[in-house]
């Protein structure tokens, strides 16, 4: 893949999904519960909504997202039941890279497994906030995978953001985390994965 341009792409991503996180006009809230908020809106993109998953973690943004950042035989693959394993394709730089989800299927087995073939740039802001940003793209090195349908991922997004006014001994005690994906389960796997990362958030503390 092309670095110039990966990086165009990725940075274009990047500015779509802060839009999404600044924009607070039109979402409604549909699920609630355990720490986590999912609300909802028409996209303005594609058919469908566009989902927003929101909690608030104790931690830094750095423990936060050592949970939840797109790495081979990270953490994430041991608490998101909705991944079955990860991998990098490509590594165009120590922030951008190409990546391969693999999901199980779901829904008694009426969802096929999939396998999502993304960009990703990871993000850090001034105020500490780290971000992750995908879209589906195209490689040579990622043919269909038997037995697996090819997802297709929209931009989507999750951020940890530092909460102000809560820096002891140079830690944030609180962390704001945000996740904006389409979804077409009205929330609900957004909720569980959120649910199942706080415990694991939890657990390593």
């Amino acid at each position: 893949m092309d670095p110039s341009w990966a990086t165009q792409e990725s940075e274009a991503v990047a500015e779509k999904v802060l839009r999404y996180r600044r924009d607070a006009s039109g979402w409604k809230k549909c699920r609630e519960g355990n720490g986590v908020s999912i609300s909802w809106r028409p996209s303005e993109e594609f058919p469908g909504n566009l989902y927003r998953g929101e909690g608030i973690l104790c931690g830094t943004p750095e423990e936060v997202w050592d949970c939840i950042k797109p790495v081979a035989s990270g953490l994430r693959e041991k608490w998101d039941d909705n991944v079955s394993s990860f991998e990098i394709v490509q590594s165009i730089t120590d922030m951008l890279c190409v990546s391969r989800t693999s999901t199980p299927s779901a829904a008694m087995k009426l969802i096929s497994p999939r396998d999502f073939v993304d960009l990703v740039l990871v993000k850090k802001y001034e105020d500490g906030t780290i971000s992750s940003n995908a879209t589906h793209v195209e490689h040579p090195l990622c043919p269909p995978k038997p037995g697996f349908v090819r997802g297709f991922n929209h931009p989507c997004g999750c951020f940890c953001e530092p909460l102000p006014g809560e820096v002891i001994g140079n830690r944030w005690e609180e962390v704001a985390a945000e996740t904006f994906v389409k979804q077409y389960s009205h929330g609900f796997w957004l909720q569980k994965a959120w649910e199942e990362l706080f415990l694991l958030h939890s657990a390593r503390r």
